[in-house]
């Protein structure tokens, strides 16, 4: 009672109003939420829609992340985990390998595989085929999510084959769904400087449009804290729900900060935990088309990700295992966690800890 007499003499109490009927916001009421300097009412009025959509409820995940290669022949400019042949960080692991890492996981309970990589300039199509449908061999019920939509594009070539055709056979071989990852910032502008020669903002989406029209799920995301507008950001959003509205494909979304300290954009001062915080609250409350809005720890670190639970977020991702992006980028927040961690940060927060598949449903313990 408290804080809602707090949010109606706030400047943003009409916002909290329309979000507790069920109401869409607009574009203009999503940029006055970024530029408000309220934050007590954003994390009321996020924390709102996401009651309305979640309950009590926080969710995370058992799985693994995966990483086959980190060479690549792009040259993004806010990126440390690509590198070229000649580099010395490089690694490129065999089907085998990856085979038998996740062996080890199944035995921990792990459901999920998550497999991201460089652009790798002399790696077959067969290769990647090959991998999803060995990893499908050691368990059905393993959900293996895979790609991004520029690795999608890269592989079409490799294999001389439209967009859909590559996601036909991916598809066939076992793929069950698709990254989020890669999509940044849909702006031309910030893509030019951040990722010239990268998929556009129009191919990142038509990607996840076909896929979905194909019967597939994927999480999507937002690389903010960089050299992006607040425009652009609510722009991103914007393009989201609107591909939402058409496909109700999206299981999720997965903001993630820009990490600069060993990138070519390190002079960038980082995002703070109050951007952090506003831009979860924010999506939640703008975002009212999907379902979950995942705070990543790996980015976040586990306490802030912990507080995040109270601006709008209600899933805490997963135990992870191994990541490398954030890590090679200078992030210091870990690897993994255990499942009694993440249900322990879950429970502090005053939620109910949930065990999800990939898709976000329950899992029975």
């Amino acid at each position: 009672m408290v804080l809602e007499k707090l949010i109606r003499r706030s400047e943003l109490a009409d916002l909290y109003d329309s979000v507790v009927a069920g109401r869409r916001i607009s574009d203009g009421d999503c940029l006055r939420l970024y530029r408000s300097r309220d934050i007590t009412a954003i994390g009321a009025i996020a924390n709102a829609a996401r009651e309305r959509k979640n309950g009590n409820r926080a969710s995370y995940i058992l799985n693994r992340y995966l990483n086959y290669s980190n060479i690549c022949i792009l040259d993004c400019q806010f990126c440390e985990f690509g590198k070229k042949k000649r580099d010395a960080e490089t690694f490129e692991l065999t089907i085998e390998q990856m085979v038998e890492r996740v062996r080890n996981d199944l035995r921990l309970g792990v459901t999920e595989v998550h497999i991201v990589g460089g652009l790798h300039p002399s790696l077959r199509f067969g290769y990647y085929v090959d991998m999803i449908k060995a990893l499908k061999t050691l368990d059905a019920n393993l959900h293996v999510k895979a790609f991004t939509a520029v690795e999608i594009y890269h592989l079409a070539w490799l294999a001389k084959q439209t967009m859909p055709e590559v996601l036909a056979t991916l598809r066939d071989a076992g793929l069950d769904s698709i990254t989020g990852g890669g999509a940044e910032i849909f702006s031309q502008r910030v893509r030019d400087i951040l990722c010239k020669g990268k998929e556009t903002a129009e191919q990142w989406l038509d990607c996840h449009r076909t896929w979905h029209r194909m019967g597939g799920r994927s999480t999507s995301t937002m690389l903010y804290g960089h050299v992006e507008t607040l425009e652009e950001r609510v722009d991103h959003l914007r393009r989201l729900r609107e591909l939402q509205d058409e496909t109700h494909g999206f299981t999720g979304f997965v903001p993630l900060h820009f990490v600069p300290d060993k990138t070519e954009l390190s002079h960038i001062r980082p995002a703070s935990g109050l951007d952090d915080l506003r831009n979860l609250a924010v999506a939640r409350i703008y975002l009212d088309n999907f379902d979950h809005i995942t705070g990543y720890w790996i980015a976040l670190g586990l306490k802030l990700a912990q507080v995040s639970l109270s601006f709008g977020v209600d899933d805490l991702h997963g135990t992870i295992m191994e990541e490398k992006i954030f890590q090679m980028a200078g992030g210091a927040d870990g690897q993994q966690q255990t499942r009694e961690d993440l249900e322990r940060a879950i429970r502090e927060a005053g939620r109910i800890p949930i065990q999800r598949d990939s898709l976000y449903r329950p899992i029975q313990p």
